[in-house]
């Protein structure tokens, strides 16, 4: 593990975080409630089928005590949490290899580890990027290994956001695959809930606006990624997705009209999530097996 001398380079430099394991059952009931998030007339699979690319995002969740919590709703202590001062966390993206699919039902392994830390310059400050690499292990055989990239800053940005919104701008694709989105408070709140995530960006308007600096609530980086998954799945079912990866690039807001499009081609499909503002919020690519 490389970190480059910086001025966040010393507060990790001897931050070396073991592996974790851990384990759980992957039941249908969060598949059941992310497709009825979704607006699925029923769950989009059960006990024994596959679990599509990426749900298994709603499983191996932790609760820490709520005097864990910082302010922001995120936890103040964790295994894979880098010690800056003043941490701020943001998802920037990952990776995903499907060597073959979890099946809901059954129980599985997570084995978990640093594998990269680096720091960069960015437009507004210095960050710490830290890549956490998870091996998903089921009846013996190792079926997915996935890298997430998590950037972390010392203090806030003072990013460039929107000052008000636009609700009834539409964005408008040529694309083949498309899926119109339109995010509300009433959505983000019940991903928090599934999937365990007090960050109070997606859910206190009043703190999100004061505090962060936006202009609206901050839909969650998963939530598009799995939306532009959802093109893959409702489109193109009887192709496995052998692997993928996405990148998140500019925060979408709710009340904002999204769109999810897609580009198939035979070995694969590149996807992207579009505002009237922005072409690209979030990118992903998929190969097909």
């Amino acid at each position: 593990m490389h970190i480059a001398r910086s001025g966040l380079g010393p507060y990790v430099e001897s931050w070396s975080p073991g592996a974790v394991e851990d384990d759980d059952v992957l039941s249908p009931a969060p598949v059941a409630a992310l497709s009825a998030l979704l607006d699925q007339p029923e769950p989009v699979a059960a006990a024994g089928d596959p679990l599509p690319p990426l749900w298994h995002w709603l499983h191996f969740l932790q609760w820490p005590a709520q005097r864990d919590l910082g302010e922001d709703g995120h936890p103040r202590h964790g295994h894979f949490l880098p010690p800056i001062p003043d941490r701020q966390r943001m998802f920037a993206g990952g990776r995903c290899d499907i060597i073959e699919p979890l099946r809901i039902g059954d129980r599985a392994r997570r084995i978990s580890s640093v594998s990269t830390v680096t720091t960069k310059q960015g437009k507004t400050g210095e960050l710490l990027f830290v890549t956490v690499r998870s091996e998903y292990v089921q009846q013996g055989r190792t079926r997915l290994v996935e890298e997430q990239d998590i950037v972390y800053r010392s203090g806030r940005s003072a990013g460039q956001h929107p000052t008000d919104l636009d609700t009834s701008a539409t964005p408008h694709s040529d694309e083949t695959w498309q899926l119109p989105l339109q995010p509300d408070p009433r959505l983000l709140f019940r991903f928090s809930a599934l999937t365990a995530n007090a960050h109070r960006i997606h859910y206190d308007t009043p703190y999100v606006q004061g505090e962060e600096g936006y202009p609206g609530l901050v839909v969650h980086g998963p939530l598009l990624v799995l939306s532009m998954l959802e093109l893959v799945r409702r489109n193109a079912p009887d192709r496995p997705v052998r692997s993928l990866s996405y990148r998140l690039r500019s925060p979408a807001f709710a009340g904002e009209h999204a769109l999810a499009v897609g580009a198939p081609a035979d070995h694969n499909a590149t996807l992207r999530i579009a505002t009237h503002r922005e072409q690209r919020h979030a990118t992903a690519e998929v190969t097909f097996a």
